[in-house]
């Protein structure tokens, strides 16, 4: 990708496998190679660590042009802090959540071989064939496709289908994942990666992933932490329908804070929606968050030109506004709302079209914004002249595109020029990692540069957020997404720490930042 003149030598791998990897011998024991006993590949693989030396220094010598800032190495620190700080786990629940998952897994897998006879029910190719000997035929066998078949199914087919449906539900990865990283003081570490994601400079979960929790909505939620933690999975197998349901929201509450602390959660309220609002300036959005709004009621009351209020007038419409605002703000259309689920919550497929129109058209200089970032990257790649658009500087330097965002912090395209999309126009094209993880030219075009310019700029509010409770005392164990994690004593302010983390940056005039936060015993959804 940088062309430099030594590459790493392709064989590398296999013989960094070959002397770093403990070997197996047939007594099932482990050993380790030793350069005697491979004197060429010994001398090919020190001559790998030479060149891996000389290449790392060359890549070094290639960004040196371009120095991370002081600022952002505070903020390298305080994640560095975080993570050795680590986050406890409640080992008791972790290791009786995995048990009762194996119980649960086993008594419905007999349950199961009793029903169809198969040695192994799991298989999808087993239970297909079993099915078509009922008269069932099953393509599939996915989430989706299950759900149809026990719409119509009766007798042994729906209570085989029915018992596959609760073990494709079974899953205690993170249970699993929690129980290998803890550490010998009961606290996992390295969860979060700095610069994760390598567009807008979020961070990325790591180890247990705890950027994708499960949600929580048990009522119970405490009764059925303690059932599992105490053992007593009878109880849990007759108070609730779905165990494999019960252990999946019980994962955030193996997250612990130590004696005599409670977590403090605060997270920003809507800080995409606010911050989109900001750089583009659409005013009646500003006045609702001045005005403490709920922008889903008051983003269907600007489509629909009638009062919507939250459980109240036309209440129905609110859901219609929370959709559109999650799926259209970064150009999205049709196919955004069904994938996020639109028709899933009363919404026909012929209200889909004039619900994006409707957006648009309440939202024109979101629009207008959308589309004036289009034309300052394409005039910036084109000409690799400067440009600006609503505060937002595109430079080309040394064969990238950066666009320099409200805080100064720069995003980075590589080998930007000017391409076409796939659906034939022209568009703005850069080298980069793609979601199949390899190397290769991408597209873009103006929604999907705001989309990075408000997720970075977002992600620079929360790092300053931090480094303000941080320089208050508050020690922060995690962060997810726009919200922290606060160990703290119990007799610690709530209040104070949601004023901190709801400053607005000197560098953000104009913009309205609310953080909310509630305290809990145990990790959890609010």
């Amino acid at each position: 990708m940088l062309g430099l003149e030594k590459q790493k030598l392709k064989e590398g791998k296999d013989l960094v496998r070959y002397f770093c990897t403990p070997a197996k011998a047939r007594d099932g024991s482990t050993f380790r190679r030793l350069p005697t006993d491979a004197p060429e590949k010994w001398a090919a693989f020190k001559a790998y660590n030479l060149r891996d030396v000389e290449t790392e220094m060359s890549i070094q010598q290639k960004l040196s042009r371009f120095p991370v800032s002081q600022e952002e190495w505070e903020n390298y620190h305080l994640d560095q802090r975080i993570n050795d700080r680590g986050i406890l786990l409640d080992r008791a629940l972790v290791t009786q959540a995995i048990r009762c998952d194996e119980r649960f897994k086993r008594t419905h897998l007999e349950q199961a071989r009793s029903v169809t006879g198969l040695e192994n029910p799991n298989s999808p190719a087993q239970l297909k064939a079993w099915l078509a000997e009922k008269g069932v035929e099953a393509e599939s066998l996915s989430k989706a496709s299950v759900l149809e078949l026990l719409s119509h199914a009766e007798g042994e087919v729906e209570l085989a289908l029915s018992l596959r449906q609760e073990l494709a539900k079974s899953s205690v990865k993170k249970y699993t994942a929690m129980e290998s990283v803890v550490c010998p003081d009961d606290r996992a570490r390295g969860l979060i990666q700095f610069y994760g994601a390598n567009r807008t400079g979020r961070f990325a979960g790591r180890l247990i992933q705890v950027q994708n929790l499960p949600q929580n909505h048990l009522p119970d939620l405490k009764q059925s932490r303690t059932l599992v933690r105490d053992g007593r999975f009878d109880a849990v197998e007759l108070l609730y329908d779905s165990v494999p349901l019960v252990l999946s929201e019980l994962i955030r509450t193996a997250f612990i804070p130590k004696p005599g602390c409670r977590f403090f959660v605060a997270d920003f309220s809507a800080i995409e929606a606010r911050v989109i609002a900001w750089i583009a300036g659409e005013q009646w959005r500003q006045e609702v968050f001045a005005q403490g709004g709920d922008i889903y009621c008051a983003s269907a009351s600007q489509m629909f030109h009638v009062p919507v209020v939250k459980h109240g007038v036309n209440g129905h419409l609110r859901q219609k506004g929370k959709i559109a605002e999650l799926a259209l703000g970064y150009g999205g259309s049709v196919g955004a709302l069904k994938a996020m689920g639109a028709l899933n919550y009363g919404l026909t497929e012929e209200e889909l079209k004039p619900l994006v129109d409707a957006w648009r058209q309440s939202n024109p200089r979101i629009v207008k914004f959308w589309w004036d970032v289009d034309r300052a990257a394409t005039t910036c790649v084109r000409d690799r002249v400067p440009a600006e658009t609503h505060g937002i500087r595109f430079l080309y330097q040394s064969g990238m595109m950066f666009i320099v965002l409200p805080s100064g912090r720069k995003l980075v395209y590589v080998k930007p020029k000017m391409g076409v999309n796939r659906y034939g126009s022209e568009s703005v094209t850069y080298e980069g990692v793609g979601e199949q993880k390899k190397w290769l030219r991408l597209e873009s075009y103006g929604p999907k540069f705001v989309e990075n310019i408000v997720q970075a700029t977002a992600r620079d509010i929360l790092v300053e957020a931090m480094r303000r409770l941080e320089s208050a005392g508050y020690q922060i164990v995690m962060h997810v997404h726009d919200e922290a994690v606060i160990e703290a004593p119990m007799d610690s302010s709530l209040e104070d720490i949601c004023a901190i983390m709801g400053q607005t940056p000197a560098w953000a005039g104009g913009l309205l930042l609310r953080a909310d936060g509630y305290v809990c015993d145990f990790y959890q959804k609010d």
